[in-house]
C-alpha cells in the first residue's frame, strides 16, 4: 500500500534538513585549515552536542505528551488515577533540574577552558593536535591595517608590503598585530582563525597557524561602508621554499609604501586591485595606528602624554591648525609645546592665524 503523500512529503523534508545539516560539516568554518580554527570548531560542536543532549528530549517528551494524553486517548482508555492533590515528586524534580545543572556546569567548564587556551593574545604552544611547537621556531610577524575599502598587509621582517595579497609559511606561527585608518572592521578568515577587530587608534593581536597548503579566503566581517561587500583578499599558505619565493617576487615590484604613497592609498576605493611594495618606512604602523602619518598632525600618543600631565591648558590652543580633509576642513593639533617655543607656534603653517582657529573651534 502507498504512503500517503503527507508522509512522503514529510519524509522528503526530514531528508533535506538532514542533509543541509551535514553539509554543514564540509563549510571552511567546521572543517578549517589552521590549528585554532580547528580548535574554535571542535568547540563549536562540544557545545552544540552538549545542549542538544537537553534540547532533543525535551522536544520528545514534549510530543511523546501530547500524543500520550490526548484528549481521545484519555477519554477512550484512563490509565492513570485522578489526584488532584498532587504537587511534588523529588526524582521528576532532579531531572528537570539536574539534568541542566549538569549540562550548564560542562559548557562552561568547556567554555571557560577554551576561552583561555584560544585567547588571540596568546603564544601558540602547538602546531596542531600531534606537534609541539619547537622551540626554535620564531613566529612570522603581519602588521595588517583596515583602509578603506582594503587590507594592507606590512611584513617588517622581510621589509615589503602588500594590498589584499596575504602569504604565509605552513606549520609556521604568525603574529598578527592589526589596526584600522577610518572605522572599526574586522579581520575574518575563516581557514585559519576566528575574527579579530581592527579599531582607529587601537591596536589588537592574533597568533595563529596554517597547517594546510592552500589559497583561502580573508575578508571584513565587520560592516564599514559602501564598500564593505568587496574589501575581500586571497591567503596563501605556502610550503617548503614557496613563501620565500613569494617574497622574492614582492621585492621585483618597483614601487615603495612610504607616508606619501599611504596618504594615496588611504583614500577610499572599492574593488582595490593587488598591490606589491619592495619596500615600507619602518614606523608607518606605528604612525597609522597613532594616527599621524601626516606629519602635519601629532600623533595619538603624543596627546596622551599631554592629557596625563594635565593638558596643554589656554596657551596650547595655539598650536593647533586647520587642514584639507575629503572635500571639507578640520582642526588638527599640529605640534607640541616646547621650553623654546611655550605656544608650539613653530609647527603652524605660516599663513595660519591664531585668532581664526580660536574662532573656529
Amino acid at each position: 500500500m502507498p504512503a500517503p503523500a503527507s508522509l512522503r512529503t514529510a519524509c522528503r523534508v526530514c531528508a533535506t534538513g538532514a542533509a543541509l545539516a551535514l553539509a554543514g560539516c564540509n563549510t571552511v568554518v567546521m572543517n578549517p585549515s589552521g590549528d585554532i580554527a580547528r580548535q574554535q570548531a571542535d568547540l563549536i560542536t562540544t557545545a552544540t552536542v552538549l545542549m542538544l543532549l537537553i534540547t532533543v528530549p525535551v522536544i520528545v517528551l514534549t510530543l511523546g505528551f501530547a500524543w500520550r494524553y490526548r484528549a481521545s486517548q484519555a477519554q477512550a482508555a484512563p490509565q492513570l488515577p485522578y489526584e488532584p492533590d498532587w504537587d511534588h515528586s523529588t526524582k521528576l524534580e532532579l531531572l528537570i533540574w539536574g539534568a541542566p545543572l549538569l549540562i550548564i556546569i560542562a559548557l562552561g567548564t568547556v567554555t571557560w577552558i577554551s576561552t583561555h587556551q584560544l585567547d588571540p593574545y596568546r603564544k601558540l604552544s602547538r602546531l596542531d593536535a600531534q606537534r609541539a611547537l619547537p622551540a626554535d621556531v620564531k613566529p612570522l610577524q603581519v602588521q595588517a591595517v583596515a583602509l578603506d575599502w582594503k587590507w594592507l598587509f606590512i611584513y617588517p621582517e622581510q621589509g615589503i608590503a602588500t594590498v589584499n595579497e596575504l602569504a604565509a609559511p605552513v606549520d609556521r606561527p604568525i603574529h598578527f598585530t592589526i589596526t584600522s585608518s577610518t572605522v572599526m572592521n574586522s579581520l575574518f578568515i575563516p581557514a585559519l582563525a576566528g575574527q579579530i577587530y581592527a579599531m582607529p587608534g587601537m591596536q589588537t593581536q592574533l597568533h595563529a597557524v596554517i597547517n594546510r597548503a592552500g589559497v583561502y579566503d580573508g575578508f571584513s566581517a565587520n560592516y564599514s561602508g559602501g564598500g564593505f561587500s568587496q574589501m575581500r583578499f586571497k591567503f596563501q599558505g605556502l610550503e617548503g621554499e614557496g613563501f620565500e619565493q613569494w617574497v622574492a617576487a614582492v621585492r621585483q615590484s618597483a614601487a615603495r609604501l612610504d607616508r606619501a604613497a599611504y596618504l594615496k592609498l588611504e583614500q577610499p576605493s572599492v574593488a582595490h586591485p593587488v598591490e606589491r611594495y619592495a619596500g615600507v618606512d619602518g614606523d608607518l604602523f606605528d604612525a597609522a595606528v597613532n594616527r599621524c602619518v601626516d606629519r602635519s598632525k601629532m600623533c595619538m600618543g603624543q596627546m596622551m602624554a599631554i592629557d596625563a600631565a594635565g593638558g596643554g591648558g589656554k596657551a596650547g590652543l595655539a598650536s593647533l591648525a586647520r587642514q584639507p580633509w575629503r572635500g571639507t576642513e578640520r582642526t588638527v593639533v599640529a605640534g607640541l609645546c616646547t621650553t623654546a617655543d611655550p605656544q608650539g607656534r613653530a609647527a603652524l603653517p605660516a599663513a595660519a592665524p591664531t585668532n581664526a582657529l580660536l574662532t573656529d573651534l
